[in-house]
């Protein structure tokens, strides 16, 4: 028998390989640190988020403005967030030869621009830290062995180990979610995050690549409401607005099965009043003008013909022309326009699910289980997403730093450690 503590951490992904790195930083020769990853490709996610080039991190350093980002998981993240934060993984990545840029919108990227620039810091860091990472083996069943778990791996054999982190990602599927289910879990039903939207409308046709830098989107009869930059695209709408109201609305728009109407204001801070007064005033001073071919409003000039058209004016009408009525119809297509959704697409940069383990079930100092001492959660297992933008990576560095650091502590004192404390 050895001495060392036998952490296993079952997914490789983002939250599993900064846990992994993270533990066997602290135990050093006093652990045996393993990640099993089910796939022959580990931190596949983190290779193709971004475009590509991985949104790592978000530049939002202050954590009670961060965890508002969350739509689910907020409130157990904040102290979490004051443990480690976005600056600290700013940090960490700089130690080991990363550096970050901030775009305007506060999306943080290597300066390579390329996503295998922090897969190889990971891999590396891993390496050096004595990491071992088995691929293409995936974890089958988990039982009690006295304290210790014994997994049984895909292939049949048996593994024992003293600390065991699920890290396996938030779908239906996860092999992660039925073994936490089987040590008395409770599990959240997972169902998808960040999501766009199918709409067929003729509106929308023939517009794909028009986009807004700031519109506001919601749902009637709901509370879901957002803004931010909108895409329209072959098959309806996208974009940041639209990713985050379905962040927001995830569970509420999945009962309806996706099919429900969203109300699109193309303006912005406008409201009808405010721009019936703007559009009456563009009328006295072009009255020659014809409406179609000159936007008052920054808008691309295709949408703006195709609203004007849709509110039933003429192209070719001179601004003399469209009486208060007609100005009225046209600034209900502007700022609340109705579209029918009839589906969704799952945003290929993201992949993000809601649901998971119930966050009260989880000591969110360690990441333990407060049901199962010496069980660790990381990553999207947890009923925690966030919106588009490094939200999503954030809070896998961070859950899976504090379950590095959880898994590590004590490893020369009793068996129990920090698990003994949760009864």
């Amino acid at each position: 028998m050895t001495d060392k503590r036998r952490v296993v951490v079952v997914g490789g992904g983002a939250a599993g390989f900064f846990a992994a790195i993270a533990c066997a930083e602290k135990l050093g020769a006093a652990g045996e640190v393993t990640i099993y990853e089910a796939t022959a490709h580990p931190l596949a996610k983190v290779r193709v988020s971004g475009g590509g080039r991985c949104n790592v991190t978000h530049a939002c350093f202050e954590p009670r403005e961060l965890v508002k980002k969350y739509p689910r998981g907020g409130r157990e993240l904040l102290g979490a967030f004051h443990a480690f934060q976005p600056r600290d993984m700013v940090a960490w990545l700089a130690e080991r030869g990363v550096v970050t840029k901030t775009e305007e919108d506060g999306r943080m990227f290597p300066v390579t621009d390329d996503s295998a620039t922090i897969v190889d810091c990971l891999m590396r860091a891993a390496e050096a830290a004595g990491v071992k990472v088995v691929t293409s083996m995936g974890v089958r069943k988990v039982e009690r062995a006295g304290a210790d778990f014994w997994l049984t791996l895909t292939d049949n054999s048996g593994v024992r180990c003293e600390r065991l982190l699920l890290a396996t990602g938030g779908n239906k599927s996860s092999a992660g979610l039925t073994i936490a289910e089987s040590f008395g879990h409770t599990i959240e039903p997972p169902v998808p995050s960040l999501f766009t939207f199918h709409i067929d409308d003729a509106r929308l046709i023939g517009l794909s690549g028009v986009s807004l830098e700031n519109a506001a989107v919601s749902v009637p009869g709901t509370k879901l409401r957002t803004d931010g930059p909108l895409l329209i695209t072959h098959w309806g709408l996208s974009g940041p607005a639209i990713l985050k109201l379905s962040a927001w609305g995830a569970r509420e728009l999945a009962a309806v099965n996706y099919d429900f109407t969203v109300r699109v204001n193309w303006t912005g801070p406008h409201t009808r009043e405010s721009l019936v007064r703007e559009l009456q005033a563009v009328r006295e001073k072009h009255p020659k003008k014809q409406i179609a071919t000159w936007s008052p409003l920054a808008m691309p000039q295709r949408l703006w013909e195709r609203l004007v058209v849709s509110a039933g004016i003429a192209a070719t009408t001179g601004w003399a022309q469209v009486g208060n009525a007609a100005l009225g119809t046209l600034a209900t297509q502007l700022t609340a326009a109705e579209l029918k959704v009839v589906g969704k697409s799952l945003f290929k940069d993201e992949f993000v699910t809601c649901g998971g383990v119930k966050l009260a079930e989880v000591d969110f100092k360690t990441m333990e289980s407060r049901v199962c001492p010496g069980l660790h959660f990381a990553g999207e297992v947890l009923d925690i997403d966030g919106v588009t933008g490094g939200f999503n990576f954030q809070s896998a560095w961070t859950t899976g730093w504090l379950a590095g650091q959880g898994m590590g502590a004590d490893a020369n004192g009793s068996r129990r450690g920090a698990a003994g404390t949760l009864g």
